[in-house]
Parts: structure tokens; C-alpha cells; sequence
């Protein structure tokens, strides 16, 4: 039956084009974007999937990064230790030297002596962005090495890195900084790592004072100090992410201690040196000791500083200040093996540490390949299979079209009946 009110040919064809032109539609999206799942309407399951995945993705990345820099530190730290291993090697054959009843051991013990200073140069210049793992600040640094996920939830997962103490002087709980008569100290210090908050007057001026160790200390030899400042005591204030430190040095010295007038001066000049835009640091005649810190009143946290006390003598390396030939050369003989056996303990646990590194970045970057390519197997788009059913549809989309004005053409057959 033919009718003129209802075309159902051009209804079949009507839908059959617009199931063509949606097909058509997805297919030019999955080529614009290269995604066959490129929102949640696509396929919400396995877009939820990629998502999670990609978000791991990220969280590797960001822990690759943190991996590089441990290597770099980690890498600094063993470099730093096979340099000391080598300096007390060229030491122990001069000790050797000095064995002998006819050799020069003035000289070989100035030498010795330059090769002490170098040995304490190397440690101290061991850091990478402030993080020294040979000097007896660190003793051990947590590096993110993974994320671990279950049915519970993610967690991360750490590589501890140990520090190893190489240092000539280790540090001391020993009260040596103080309030200044120019503003005061908020917190009272008391060694290592202790932070001050300057309190700062209308002219942007607080103060510091440099204080005489008081408790007594063990020397090397055995004998007991009441306090003062000995050669290789090293102080040292940290403004922002620049470090000053002045080190006592034999010349300071009266007598067996030095005071706090000359220590404060040496820190002075070292501060000075740092070059910071808008600080200037005084030395105060009127009050032994004391340094003025002036910012030009542009803020107290822009003095926030840190500082710390090194006492001679009780670093990992401390018995080198018994290495004396012209004193007792067979002795300090028995003390340059075991320090060397320190140092070489030193190299060999951070280059087994930065090989554990090393394996985990490779991992880690081998992991993040493989989460990418399974989010690709899941969103990606086929282009190939695209390809070809785009020419597909295209093809089908001209028919439908045709078949669709062929059904609308039907009902003006209708009126030959009429004529």
C-alpha cells in the first residue's frame, strides 16, 4: 500500500543515515584525538582505569626526579670519600717516610699538615643543595623510591641512604651562640642545628654573640679542656641557602684557646664574602663576641638563621689530629690504617647505596614505559582500523544519502494515478 501521510522508506533511510553519520562522527573524533576512549562517555570503565594509571604515571615521574638527585648526592658523597681514601693514602707514605730515624720530619710533617687542611676542604665541599653526607650533619636521608598500590590504597615506599662521618671535628652540643645586647635571640641555642629568629628593631638591626665553649672536652691525647676555642673548632651560620664558617686555626691560638672576639671576626669576613644583596653584619667592639645583623628593615625572617659547632678532634677522621711524626711517627702509623679502612668502609657503602639507586631508576623509568603502554592498549585509537572504516562510512554515507532521496522521490509516484 502506498501512502502519502506515512513514508516508511524514508523513515529506514532517515535512520539508517544518522546511525551511519554517529559512526562517523566517533570515527573522526578517535582521529582528531587518537583516542578510541577519550572521555568517560566512551567507555566508562576503562577510562576510569587509564585515568588511575596515568595519575601513577605522574606520581613516577615526579619519583624519577627524586631518584636523580639522590643518585647526584649519593654519587657526591662516594667521590668525596674514595678523594679522602687518597689523600690519607699519600699521607700514610709519608708517615712511612718519617720511620726512619735519619728523614726530615719538620717537612714531612708540614706536608702532612697540608694534606690534613685538604682532607677537611673535601668534606666540607661534599654537599649538593645543602645536603652533606660525609660531614656529620646527616645521618641518614630517606629517598622516594616507589609507589606501592593494593586493594587498600597507595603507599610510598623509601630508600634510606646513610651518612658516613668524615670529618675532622663532629659536631658538639656546646652553647656557643647567644643573644646580642642589639635585639635578642627568640630561641635559646644550644648546638647543632639550633635556628634563631632575630628580633629586629625599628632600624632592622639584630644580634648574635659568639660565646666561649664552657663545658670541658676530651682532647685527642687524652686531657681534659674547661672550655674555650681549640684549632679545627669550626662554627658555622647559615642564611637562607648560603653558609658561612670560620675555622680556628693554630694561629688564633693563645696559648691553648683562643676567645670569642677573634672567632667572631674570622665569621664576619666569611659572611661577607657570601655577597647577600641587602644584609650587612658588623662587629660589635662594645660587647665581645657580637655581630650585628642589619636587612635594612625588610623583614625578621629574612635573618632566620642556622648555626652549628664543630668540635675538633671528635669526627669520624678525629684521630688525625693525632698524626704527629715528630712526636710519635710509629704511632701515628697504627692511626692512618684504621682511618684509611674508614674511608674506604665510606666509598664502598655509598657506591653499593648508589647502585641500589641506580637499579631502582632504571626500574622506575622501565615501569613508567610499561603504565603508558598499557594506557595506550586501553585508549588509544587503532588508526589503521580508523582508516579504513572512515572510507567505510564515507562510502555508506553517500548511499544512505542516495537511498534517502530515492524514499522521498516515492510519493510523487502517487499522482500518475491521478492524471
Amino acid at each position: 500500500m502506498s501512502s502519502v501521510l506515512t513514508n516508511n522508506g524514508a523513515m529506514v533511510a532517515l535512520q539508517t543515515l544518522k546511525s551511519i553519520n554517529s559512526g562517523l562522527g566517533k570515527t573522526q573524533s578517535e582521529i582528531s584525538t587518537g583516542k578510541s576512549v577519550a572521555t568517560a562517555k566512551d567507555n566508562a570503565a576503562v577510562w576510569a582505569i587509564s585515568k588511575v594509571m596515568e595519575s601513577d604515571v605522574a606520581g613516577f615521574q615526579s619519583i624519577s626526579d627524586s631518584l636523580s638527585v639522590a643518585q647526584s648526592t649519593v654519587g657526591v658523597a662516594r667521590q668525596a670519600s674514595e678523594t679522602v681514601n687518597k689523600l690519607l693514602t699519600q699521607m700514610k707514605t709519608k708517615i712511612v717516610d718519617a720511620q726512619a730515624d735519619t728523614s726530615d720530619r719538620a717537612k714531612i710533617q708540614t706536608d702532612i699538615d697540608a694534606l690534613k687542611e685538604q682532607i677537611t676542604s673535601v668534606v666540607g665541599a661534599a654537599q649538593l643543595n645543602g645536603l652533606n653526607l660525609v660531614d656529620g650533619s646527616t645521618s641518614s636521608m630517606d629517598v622516594l623510591a616507589s609507589l606501592d598500590r593494593s586493594s587498600s590504597g597507595v603507599t610510598a615506599s623509601s630508600i634510606t641512604v646513610n651518612g658516613v662521618d668524615l670529618s675532622v671535628g663532629g659536631y658538639e652540643a656546646a652553647d656557643v651562640f647567644g643573644a646580642g645586647t642589639n635585639g635578642t635571640v627568640n630561641a635559646a641555642p644550644s648546638g647543632a642545628g639550633d635556628t634563631f629568629a632575630l628580633s629586629i628593631d625599628a632600624a632592622g638591626d639584630g644580634a648574635v654573640t659568639i660565646q666561649n665553649p664552657t663545658s670541658n672536652r676530651t682532647l685527642p691525647d687524652g686531657s681534659i679542656q674547661s672550655g674555650g676555642w681549640l684549632a679545627g673548632d669550626t662554627v658555622s651560620i647559615s642564611i637562607g641557602k648560603k653558609t658561612a664558617s670560620y675555622t680556628v686555626t693554630a694561629d688564633d691560638m693563645t696559648g691553648t684557646t683562643t676567645t670569642a672576639d677573634v672567632v667572631a671576626m674570622g665569621l664576619k669576613s666569611s659572611i661577607d664574602k657570601l655577597g647577600i644583596t641587602g644584609l650587612t653584619v658588623e662587629y660589635n667592639q662594645a660587647n665581645a663576641g657580637e655581630l650585628i645583623f642589619n636587612n635594612g628593615g625588610t623583614g625578621a625572617a629574612d635573618l632566620a638563621i642556622t648555626g652549628s659547632f664543630k668540635n675538633a678532634g671528635s669526627g669520624g677522621l678525629g684521630q688525625l689530629t693525632q698524626v704527629d711524626v715528630n712526636t710519635d711517627p710509629a704511632a701515628s702509623l697504627a692511626v692512618i690504617d684504621g682511618l684509611i679502612q674508614t674511608a674506604v668502609d665510606a666509598a664502598a657503602s655509598f657506591g653499593s647505596t648508589q647502585g641500589r639507586l641506580d637499579t631502582q631508576a632504571d626500574f622506575v623509568s622501565s615501569l613508567t614505559d610499561s603504565l603508558k603502554s598499557g594506557i595506550g592498549s586501553m585508549v588509544d585509537a587503532d588508526m589503521e582500523e580508523t582508516s579504513a572504516r572512515l572510507q567505510a562510512l564515507q562510502v555508506q554515507q553517500q548511499l544512505a544519502v542516495q537511498s534517502l532521496s530515492m524514499a522521498n522521490q516515492a510519493p510523487q509516484s502517487i499522482l500518475s494515478l491521478f492524471r
